[in-house]
């Protein structure tokens, strides 16, 4: 499989992924947030067949529903490769001294040695939230650690 990056001037980047049949399928993220997905034709890949063009958040949408499972999948793959390794889900309760604080306010890692890789909210995955993503009661913390570290990081969520 291969990705063709290609800078658009004026218009933002374009992403082109060659599958393992030979198809083409591209991504044109606009400077503005908007993104088109366009499907090339299978017998001349200059041509375009279909264009969808979405917002950031349709984008977004349909980027979890492509990846949601891959993480998880990628993260019981790592577990069992590194003994020692665990993954906790852990819910942020309604009580949690953390529920509408950031992450960076929780300082997890500093505190535990452990990493927050996703939150499940609703349904949808966030991979890799940054520091300013908010937690509100009902997330699920997805750790991956040590055993002790993953006890501390549920320890802190639902303690301070």
């Amino acid at each position: 499989m291969e990705v063709e990056r290609t800078a658009l001037p004026g218009i933002g980047l374009q992403h082109v992924l060659t599958t393992e049949r030979r198809r083409q399928v591209g991504v044109i993220s606009h400077h503005t947030g908007r993104r088109d997905l366009v499907v090339y034709d299978k017998e001349d890949p200059d041509t375009c067949v279909v264009t969808v063009a979405l917002t950031a958040e349709e984008a977004n949408a349909l980027a979890e529903l492509l990846g949601t499972g891959r993480v998880v999948e990628r993260l019981a793959e790592l577990q069992r490769q590194v003994e020692g390794l665990v993954t906790e889900q852990i819910p942020i309760a309604p009580g949690s001294p953390y529920a509408g604080r950031t992450l960076g306010d929780a300082r997890v890692r500093t505190r535990s040695g452990a990493s927050i890789v996703a939150v499940v909210r609703d349904g949808q995955v966030v991979a890799s939230p940054r520091p300013d993503f908010r937690f509100e009661a009902g997330d699920v913390v997805v750790v991956v650690g040590t055993a002790e570290g993953t006890a501390a990081v549920a320890d802190i969520l639902s303690s301070g």
